[in-house]
């Protein structure tokens, strides 16, 4: 599903080594790191992402075959165990991957709190991200995906429409 990044066996990725403390990353450096890594493979994806269910993605996208993923970013460690609303996201989508940056304890993602057999781990900064673990197919029934796509369509035509024009912000809604 993935192909990988020129030249990892030549060297370790950048993404392997921890930054400095100082150096902190921030949850828009993380979904740029993910974007540039599906966009790679060939996913395209939206920023911010309202659900019927009142919860909103971090990142949702839609790969090449139309199934939808969802990332959840992360960036600190407390936000982390502080999320109960997570499983939230598994019913609109058929992959699900925790998106973190290098220096995040990834500890928690392997308890059984955090379903590790539902949910895949993507590590990553400003400028690129790497699947450490693969997020398993969870199939959405066919309808349910449909509308999915659909609204995501639509979201990102009126993002597209209100970014040319702003005074198009002022009618109709995101979804």
């Amino acid at each position: 599903m993935f192909q990988k990044r020129g030249m990892e066996t030549a060297a370790p990725s950048r993404l392997d080594s921890t930054p400095p403390a100082t150096d902190a990353l921030k949850a828009g450096d993380v979904a740029r790191g993910v974007m540039r890594l599906f966009a790679r493979n060939d996913i395209w994806c939206l920023g911010e992402v309202a659900l019927k269910n009142g919860r909103r993605a971090d990142l949702m996208g839609v790969d090449a075959k139309g199934l939808i993923v969802i990332v959840e970013i992360k960036v600190a460690r407390g936000d982390l165990l502080g999320d109960a609303k997570w499983p939230d996201y598994l019913d609109y989508c058929d992959r699900f991957f925790w998106g973190v940056p290098p220096s995040l304890d990834r500890a928690p993602l392997d308890t059984l709190a955090y379903q590790p057999e539902s949910c895949g781990v993507i590590v990553a900064d400003a400028y690129d991200g790497e699947i450490v673990r693969h997020a398993p197919l969870a199939p959405l029934a066919s309808a349910r995906r449909k509308v999915q796509v659909e609204r995501l369509a639509r979201i990102a035509m009126r993002r597209h429409t209100v970014m040319l024009d702003p005074e198009c912000a002022n009618f109709g809604g995101e979804g």
